[in-house]
C-alpha cells in the first residue's frame, strides 16, 4: 500500500486578483517601526535647458585657447532694461550725440565698424515707441524696436549673443 493520494482528477487553481482598498499609497506604512523604513521620494531636479549657441564668428580665427564662449542667459544682464538702454545709445550714435567708441565692448568689431560709417547720419533724436524682444535659444536675443524719427516711423533690429559673461551685439540694421 502507498501513502501518497493518487489524483484522478488534476487540481485546479484559481487566480487571485489583489484589489487596493484605500487609495490612500501611503497606508502600508502606518505602523511607527515601518515610518523609518519608507522608501525617500525621488526628487527630480528640474533639467536645465541644452544651449544649441555657437558662437558667430565671423570667419575669424582664434587659438582654441582663447576662443569665444557661449553664456547661459541666466547669468547675464537682464534682457528688458538691457535692450532699451542700448537702444537709446544706438540711437544717440546715429545722431551724432555720442561717440561710437563708448559702445566698443558691447558690439562684435565688424558690426561696429558699421556701426561707425553710420554715426551722424541722422537729424534727429528718435523716439522709442515699442521694444520686441525675443530669445529663440537660450543665450541669444533678438529684438525689433520701432522708433519714430519727425514724420518717419522705422525699425531698429538687433541680435544679441552671450559671449564670454555679457551681451554681444553680432547684428544691427536700421530699416
Amino acid at each position: 500500500m502507498t501513502t501518497n493520494y493518487v489524483y484522478e482528477d488534476v487540481p485546479t487553481f484559481r487566480k487571485t486578483i489583489l484589489s487596493s482598498i484605500s487609495s490612500d499609497e501611503n497606508e502600508d506604512w502606518l505602523h511607527p517601526v515601518l515610518e523609518i523604513f519608507r522608501p525617500r521620494p525621488m526628487s527630480v531636479l528640474p533639467k536645465k535647458s541644452r544651449r544649441y549657441l555657437v558662437p558667430s564668428v565671423f570667419d575669424d580665427e582664434f587659438d582654441p585657447d582663447f576662443a569665444p564662449v557661449a553664456t547661459s542667459s541666466e547669468d547675464l544682464p537682464e534682457l528688458n532694461v538691457w535692450c532699451m538702454n542700448f537702444t537709446l545709445n544706438v540711437l544717440e550714435v546715429f545722431a551724432g550725440r555720442r561717440s561710437p567708441t563708448q559702445l566698443t565692448k558691447i558690439f562684435h568689431h565688424r558690426i561696429y565698424c558699421e556701426l561707425m560709417k553710420k554715426s551722424g547720419s541722422q537729424k534727429d533724436l528718435g523716439r522709442i515707441r515699442r521694444l520686441h524682444i525675443s530669445q529663440p535659444l537660450d543665450g541669444i536675443c533678438e529684438a525689433t524696436v520701432t522708433v519714430r524719427f519727425a514724420d518717419r516711423l522705422r525699425a531698429l533690429v538687433f541680435r544679441f549673443e552671450g559671449i564670454d559673461n555679457r551681451w554681444l551685439c553680432t547684428a544691427l540694421t536700421l530699416l
